[in-house]
């Protein structure tokens, strides 16, 4: 049946109907960027512009009569808006507005508008940009989940299916700086990995950026997720809500008067409420490998009872002073929690003694913009962010209790300068200062054993940074430079930056990005039943000594091709990572209790292709890594492959939508993840498992297959009502994500494989008003 299916699919791929007619009628009032959509069909033509800066403005379509240069007066007369031809293909179109930020104003054009999906589109220098608010529907998504949507873009995965976990070119998850309305953030996700953190209707853009990153950004040496509420006063209140089989969710945009406007957003769990079948399935993939199911299954324990919630909380106040200055107040606050109650009977009697785990974030920033004149304009932002995941395990068997604690202070102020001195240049300098303080506690009863650590690393970067358009727009050139000084070590460390972007033969477009960068936080697992074995790593500060600053160098080169409704990209990548500590990785073989410093190595290549048109998307990618590790100490200093090391993953499904109803099917797949097996035969050596050489052998194949559907009606002018379902794992494989081994009691290995998501159905309602 699976067979059948992946033909089906693949067929449809490439053999999708090119004939049907667009959705933008003559006549009709419809969105700028559907307008412009519209017409590069029609007149065989390609539009730059930043879709964020275009979402408000809505027109009639020009008639299908009019030339292209008397269908573009037409734009002119009805919107704002700046419309340069570069040559007889290629035109610009610009907004008259306040930019949502300062990168959105850089020259970076639109390779494409609907990539996969509505709602994401490449840019020029190696960006994506995803409006969660335009997110139209992927296999197994139909709600704008926005780190589940990163893991359809080539390059990105999460080798055990969480949010919390992305692994982008073959680096870990804490190598990724993840950005919110400029606040740096330490937790990602909710259900401890399987659900993203981030309101996605509070959301309006995110920017992710794989290679050749803005000198703007310091940290993240694998990509940077730069997630942005909106910055700008609406003229109208906008009201939604929305239940699905996890949690509900609300959100309001509340203009006050002309000048000053507030947004908020909630979302809860309903899982302490109702026990559904989705949450059945997320609640036991989180916890499969956890204290809660280990010891649920020991004969000395008589009941657990389980509680798990969660909830976020977003605030934004958002308020022009004046033509030229804005203020904008920001506050999120996320929050997990589970406890577990064990009872057992002793001869002293009956005793129940209850173990918990708290994950939480409070941040909130202070934004200042200034636009001095149509050429200058300045930022300035303070913000702190406070991450804290707190745990209190008792061996009610053992009597002993555990507590640990891991929480990061980072308390920042930034200063950015940009200035255009032409339409065609771009040119950003600034300043930014963290102080970054991170706390470890761990504290035992029995044998009493008590570890306080804290580290302060403050830092002070500046930047400076150009952007140039030339040849009528067939070239960009970004080119730039960031200077980080960690006063505490004396160390200073350069990062250039460039990309590098050429159009030829009206088809194609060419480009090279590269970038030098480093970060002081990383993230550790010190033993497999920290935190009870659910959020088990820990942030750590570097001490440039046993812990070094982490660096990475990274070069890519890419061709695209965009004619009419194919849209193909091939990119190929080389990245080093060096001063990695082996208690990053994850190691569960012989290295599980090693400390050294080491790094890693990866070369890879991404494909993909997309047909589509304005009622059907089709597209497969393929991504290649070659990702080894190479430490001093381990494998006696011989490369092997990396824990996150998967070779070969393909991605393929389509899109269909009819009037008010949309459908998404597509298949997953991915080669097996290197693990390490005892030495068959010979699989205990002095009381310990005898490994054979790390990482030699793998796990099965991944498959999963999964679909969706959504469905919209518009009840009246400003209300609109959304219902849809989903199947994650629709043929319910078992995918294993994990293999290890540890000696019993007996001293015999005990295999443990951690599964995937079995099927999994999902619905969800919401209305907009």
């Amino acid at each position: 049946m699976t067979k059948a299916f992946i033909k089906f699919i693949f067929i449809l791929i490439f053999c999708g109907d090119g004939s049907l007619k667009l959705q933008a009628q003559t006549g009709e009032r419809t969105t700028l960027e559907q307008v412009l959509k519209l017409l590069e069909y029609r007149y065989d033509v390609r539009f730059s512009f930043n879709p964020n800066a275009l979402e408000n403005f809505a027109l009639l379509v020009p008639n299908e009569n009019l030339s292209l240069d008397e269908a573009l007066i037409f734009i002119k007369s009805q919107v704002n808006v700046e419309i340069l031809k570069l040559n007889d293909r290629f035109i610009t179109v610009k907004a008259f507005r306040w930019s949502e930020s300062f990168l959105d104003q850089t020259l970076d054009e639109v390779l494409i508008t609907n990539y996969i999906t509505s709602g994401i589109s490449k840019k020029s220098l190696g960006s994506f940009n995803i409006n969660p608010e335009k997110f139209g529907i992927l296999p197994g998504l139909v709600e704008p989940d926005v780190l589940l949507i990163l893991q359809s873009l080539p390059g990105i995965t999460s080798t055990d299916e969480s949010v919390s976990n992305l692994n982008i070119r073959g680096g870990t998850n804490d190598q990724n700086l993840i950005i919110f309305d400029g606040m740096k953030m330490y937790q990602s996700g909710h259900f401890f990995g399987l659900i993203s953190a981030f309101n996605p209707y509070i959301t309006k853009n995110v920017s992710v950026i794989k290679n050749g990153s803005s000198a703007y950004y310091g940290d993240g040496i694998s990509s940077i997720l730069n997630m942005q509420t909106s910055s700008e006063v609406s003229e109208d209140k906008t009201i939604g809500a929305g239940i699905n089989m996890i949690y509900g969710d609300i959100f309001a945009e509340l203009p006050i008067n002309k000048n000053v406007e507030f947004q908020f957003a909630a979302r809860r769990s309903i899982t302490d409420l109702i026990s559904t079948p989705t949450f059945n399935n997320y609640f036991e993939r989180a916890f499969q490998d956890s204290d809660i199911t280990r010891n649920a299954s020991s004969t000395e324990i008589l009941t657990q009872n389980e509680n798990f919630y969660f909830y976020d909380v977003n605030a934004k106040l958002l308020m022009d002073l004046s033509e030229k200055d804005k203020i904008n107040i920001s506050f999120i606050n996320f929050f997990n929690n589970v406890d577990y109650e064990e009872s057992a009977t002793f001869s002293s009697g009956d005793q129940a003694l209850t173990s918990s785990l708290t994950q939480s974030t409070i941040a909130g920033s202070l934004t200042y913009n200034r636009k001095w004149s149509e050429k200058i304009n300045s930022e300035a932002q303070l913000y702190l962010t406070n991450y804290d995941l707190d745990a209190t395990n008792f061996d009610i068997v053992n009597n002993q209790r555990l507590i640990q604690k891991n929480e990061v202070l980072d308390l920042a102020s930034k200063f950015n300068l940009n200035y255009k001195p032409a339409d065609a240049v771009d040119i950003n300098i600034g300043y930014q200062f963290n102080e970054v303080g991170i706390t470890n506690l761990e504290d035992i009863n029995n044998p009493v054993f008590r570890s306080f650590i804290k580290e302060v690393i403050r830092s002070h970067s500046a930047y400076a940074e150009g952007t140039i358009k030339f040849n009528n727009g067939s070239t960009i050139l970004r080119a730039g430079g960031r200077l980080n000084a960690f006063q505490k070590f004396g160390t200073y460390l350069l990062e250039p930056r460039l990309g590098f972007s050429q159009r030829f033969a009206n088809y194609f477009k060419f480009e090279i990005l590269g970038e030098f960068k480093s970060q002081t936080t990383t993230q550790i697992i010190d033993l497999q039943n920290d935190f009870l074995g659910v959020e088990k790593r820990r942030w750590i500060l570097s001490n440039n000594g046993s812990i070094p600053i982490v660096k990475s160098q990274q070069a890519s080169a890419g061709v695209s091709f965009k004619k009419n409704k194919l849209f193909i990209n091939f990119e190929g990548f080389y990245k080093e990572v060096a001063g990695i500590t082996a208690r990053s990785q994850a190691f569960q073989n012989q290295f599980q209790f090693i400390t050294d410093v080491g790094g890693y190595t990866v070369k890879g290549a991404e494909f993909l292709i997309n047909y589509q048109n304005e009622k059907f998307s089709s597209w497969m990618s393929y991504t290649y890594n070659d990702n080894h590790y190479k430490f001093d100490n381990i494998n006696n200093g011989v490369p092997f492959r990396n824990n996150f090391g998967i070779e070969h993953f393909v991605n393929f499904g389509l899109n269909y939508s009819i009037n008010h109803f949309k459908i998404s099917s597509g298949v997953n797949w991915h080669s097996g993840l290197p693990i390490t097996l005892p030495v068959a035969g010979n699989e205990v050596v002095n009381n310990q498992i005898n490994f054979e050489t790390p990482n030699n052998s793998t796990t099965s194949d991944y498959l999963r297959v999964d679909t969706s559907a959504t469905y919209s009606m518009t009840i009246s002018k400003k209300t609109k009502f959304e219902i849809g379902a989903s199947v994650w794992n629709v043929f319910n494989t078992k995918n294993i994500i994990n293999t290890y081994f540890f000696l019993n009691q007996e001293n015999l290995p005990v295999k443990v494989e951690n599964s995937s998501l079995g099927i999994t159905p999902n619905f969800f309602a919401r209305i907009t008003l």
